[in-house]
């Protein structure tokens, strides 16, 4: 049966991004594609960030900029945003230039995209706190709409 996904349902967005994390690790349990699993590894910050956003009122807008996302994570529990700008900072950059020809990539680093990796697991439990149970339900239909 189709998951039915929402764009403005909080637990799909943690849904996808929990999703992302399952392939990520296979890849780099592998050491396979580092320039591929740094920028989904950023594209996952991103949609655990619009999760949280969204479950504190946020209203969705289309864009995939991870300093813009933390600002208004800022705006809204800048405790978290804080705490996160290290992890912004390291990824934001790498979500653009390790996905298109034109820029200069790095040697891939594997023990530095683990320790990303970790933090970004944290950013998911926390995620998971913070965004009600009943929006992660499997049919992606969540009974109170963020």
């Amino acid at each position: 049966m189709p998951r039915e996904t929402d764009s403005g349902n909080a637990g799909d967005w943690l849904w996808l991004a929990q999703d992302d994390l399952r392939g990520l690790r296979v890849l780099v349990e592998q050491e396979t594609s580092y320039h591929l699993c740094i920028s989904k590894l950023a594209e996952v910050t991103e949609k655990l960030l619009k999760a949280v956003l969204l479950q504190l009122g946020w209203r969705l807008a289309k864009i995939h900029d991870l300093q813009r996302l933390n600002d208004d994570l800022r705006l809204r529990d800048a405790d978290l945003a804080g705490q996160l700008d290290d992890l912004v900072e390291a990824l934001a950059e790498r979500y653009f230039t390790d996905r298109y020809p034109g820029f200069d990539l790095e040697d891939p680093d594997w023990p530095e995209l683990r320790e990303l990796m970790a933090r970004v697991d944290q950013l998911t439990e926390w995620v998971r706190e913070i965004v009600e149970p009943e929006t992660t339900e499997p049919t992606g239909r969540s009974a109170r709409r963020v």
